[in-house]
This record gives C-alpha cells, structure tokens and sequence, in this order.
C-alpha cells in the first residue's frame, strides 16, 4: 500500500485539479490518513460537513447572517418570530491569514446539488490556495477524481 504510507500520488493530483471528489472504503481510515499527509506537507485543513452548507461561498468566504433556529412559540417584539440575524465569521477565515495551502475537506459530499458544486470549483479557481476534496460517498477500494469531471463542467 504505497498510496497510504506517502499520499504523494494523491498530493500531486490534488494540486493539478484542484478539488477532487473522494471515493473511500466506509470502514474509514484511509481518508484521514491522507489528510495527516497533506498537514505534513505544509497544507492548512478544515474538516467539514456539506450538510447545512447553505450558499458555499458566503458560508466559507464572507462575513454573513445567521437566524437562530425557530423554537416555537417566541415574543413578537423586535425580533418577530425568525429571531434576529446573528453575524458569523467565515468558515475558512483563520485559514485564509498565512500564506500556506489550504485544503477543504468535506464530508457526505453526495447530499451537495449540481449548482454547489460548480459553487465550490469557481472557489477554488478565484482562490488559488483553496484545494477541496469532497468526500461523494462509499467504494470497495480508495479512488479518487477530479471533481470537475463528476460535475461535467
């Protein structure tokens, strides 16, 4: 298994691409291997979850709003019944400061439509530091792809 002890094959074609869409053994384990190469070969990684991503660019990129979640019956005073809009820091703001690599690494990649991640692959077109992986679901063996390929743009 030279694949998992160097990650290099997976490192080269991460930086050709740019984002690549993941297949990997649902036991785990290779996946996180691959993502301590990557930190070790200077790469700055966040681990997320696609699910509740909203809009990709405002939620990774940019300062936005956020409503707290609806919890039934709620004065309708000032804030009425959505509640005030709470402002987050972007997701990938911390990473962003340096000048090091960074890669996104998103989990249950399969539940993101068509138009997301098209969303994802012009990030990482504007952003040249930005690599993606996104993590689309389960295979008997661990393959990759480039993202670009499996969206057909």
């Amino acid at each position: 298994m030279p694949l998992l002890l160097s990650g290099r094959g997976f490192r080269q074609d991460l930086e050709r691409a740019g984002a690549l869409a993941l297949f990997a053994p649902l036991e785990g384990g290779a996946e996180t291997r691959l993502l301590r190469r990557l930190r070790a070969a200077g790469y700055r990684a966040q681990m997320t979850s696609a699910r509740g991503l909203g809009d990709p660019e405002a939620f990774l990129m940019e300062l936005h709003g956020v409503r707290p979640p609806h919890l039934g019956h709620q004065s309708v005073g000032r804030g009425a019944a959505v509640g005030e809009v709470q402002r987050v820091m972007p997701q990938l703001g911390h990473l962003l400061e340096g000048t090091s690599p960074i890669v996104l690494w998103l989990l249950e990649g399969q539940v993101l439509s068509q138009a997301e991640l098209q969303s994802l692959l012009a990030l990482c077109r504007r952003e040249p530091r930005l690599k993606l992986v996104v993590e689309m679901g389960g295979a008997r063996a661990l393959r990759w792809q480039p993202l670009e390929q499996l969206v057909g743009s």
